[in-house]
């Protein structure tokens, strides 16, 4: 592709590159340069792009795209804000890959997997070859790739959808979060819907306040196009905020209001719940008011994209199971039933110990969680103080501690344990395997034990190393040696 067609629709302030010059790729990793690379320099929170230019010339770069002042006999071009600029001309070099099939988007501070995934099964189970960008990992129909962030760079999105496109996909469900909304990473993407879960508090290490974690959040449904969709979730009190400025057609659903598309629980058990979906019964194996609301959610996205309407739409909805990692139910010896979930925010955390009280009957329910490292501070003593408040037993313990001191988390998150009650119910384990063989082996019969914060995640990163680890499989060690006792 040529330079010109790569960069059109670029402010461009400077350029010291012939127009007609060839770009073979498109990169912002210097380690990836190769011969005829177009080099986008970025101002990284840790490393500067624009230190890596020479090396980048040195490798075969034919261009340079930087924001700061062009190095003497490169070949680049110079925009106000490189990170913004490589959305476009990811965009651009891969041909418009979003304009060529359905891109619906799921933002919220929880939900977004579930949303999306299940928009995902739920469309190939229709027949539709499809694509899935999310937290677990990104998925074009059965091949599945690796992801690092809920939402990629501009360059991996763009890529993954060009290549959704030449294997037919109908639609692409993505997750698009607040840090990517901020950092550009979706500018260029055409959505042809978007929708809005819930705003908790997360992520205030990045955006330091909520308003700004809400007006990050709100970019997303401003920038929507004329003839696109929005749908928001009337239960949470910065639904109708989101569609202020939307050019977007404007949709919602509610658990608690009357709404485009509604969903109420008729009857609830561990194994799932019966739903009036706009006032039909539906079976579905998912327990919680919040998933309640993600059904009516995925209900009504699948409503407006018209692959599948009335009693069909209904009966695939039936048959959904939960997404890796949330609410993930494992039996064990004596009746006690291990709850693997994701949850690790206070609003997550609440609702899914709310779900399971309600489940449990009156059994106990016992909560194992952490509050990982070099992330939001503020939400280690409210998390600690949520798990007392609902759950009968507490075991605190270790999540991704990365660089920071395990114990010093757990003491953080002790300072939210104000009552002499709270304290006593409250135990901590700082070796997170062992905190779950404790809370399993010492529960009583018919017992619940949630172990929540890492859902879907196969490893722990601890000082800094990352070693293997899945509480699935933890849970399912420790019921065996129970079995064999």
């Amino acid at each position: 592709m040529k330079l010109r067609d790569i960069t059109e629709g670029l402010e461009i302030l400077e350029c010291s590159a012939d127009a007609q010059t060839e770009i073979r790729s498109v990169t912002c990793d210097s380690r990836k340069v190769e011969s005829g690379a177009m080099f986008i320099a970025i101002k990284g929170f840790s490393t500067d792009g624009h230190n890596f230019i020479a090396k980048a010339v040195e490798d075969g770069a034919a261009v340079i795209l930087c924001s700061d002042a062009i190095p003497e006999g490169v070949k680049a071009v110079r925009v106000r804000d490189s990170r913004a600029a490589m959305a476009i001309v990811a965009d651009n070099f891969y041909g418009h890959p979003s304009r060529k099939l359905s891109l619906v988007g799921v933002t919220g501070t929880n939900g977004k997997t579930t949303i999306a995934t299940l928009l995902f099964r739920l469309h190939r189970s229709m027949g539709y070859a499809c694509g899935l960008l999310s937290t677990i990992a990104n998925w074009i129909e059965d091949e599945r790739f690796e992801t690092v962030n809920t939402t990629q760079d501009a360059i991996t999105i763009n890529a993954l959808l060009a290549r959704m496109v030449d294997k037919g996909c109908a639609f692409c469900f993505m997750e698009v979060s607040s840090i990517a909304l901020h950092q550009d990473r979706t500018a260029g993407l055409h959505f042809k819907g978007a929708i809005f879960t819930n705003l908790t508090h997360d992520h205030l290490d990045y955006h330091k306040t909520f308003a700004e974690y809400l007006r990050c959040k709100k970019l997303f449904f401003d920038r929507l196009p004329k003839g696109s969709w929005a749908l928001t979730n009337l239960d949470d009190k910065n639904g109708e905020v989101m569609l202020q400025n939307t050019k977007a057609d404007k949709h919602n659903y509610s658990i608690c209001r009357m709404a485009d598309f509604n969903a109420k629980i008729i009857e609830k058990s561990i194994e799932g719940m019966l739903l009036s979906i706009n006032g039909t019964q539906v079976w579905t194996r998912f327990i919680g008011e919040h998933n309640a609301s993600n059904i009516a959610a995925v209900y009504g996205a699948a409503t407006l994209l018209k692959a599948c309407t009335g009693e069909e739409l209904l009966e695939k909805i039936s048959a959904l199971s939960s997404v890796n990692g949330r609410l993930e139910y494992i039996k064990g010896p004596n009746d006690v039933t291990a709850v693997v979930d994701y949850a690790h925010t206070p609003d997550a955390l609440e609702n899914v110990l709310k779900t399971l009280l309600d489940v449990a009957k009156g059994k106990e329910v016992t909560a194992v969680f952490g509050c990982g490292g070099d992330r939001d501070r503020t939400k280690r003593p409210e998390m600690a103080a949520i798990g007392a408040k609902y759950a009968h037993r507490v075991v605190l313990t270790s999540d991704n501690p990365r660089s920071e001191d395990p114990d010093a988390i757990l003491e953080e998150m002790r300072s939210g344990l104000v009552s002499a009650a709270d304290k006593i119910k409250t135990t901590s384990i700082t070796d997170r395997r062992e905190a779950i063989r404790n809370a399993l082996t010492t529960a009583p019969k018919g017992a619940i034990v949630l172990i929540a914060g890492k859902g879907h995640e196969d490893y722990q990163i601890v000082k800094g190393v990352k070693s293997h680890f899945d509480d699935k499989e933890v849970v399912r060690d420790t019921f065996e040696l129970m079995q064999s006792l």
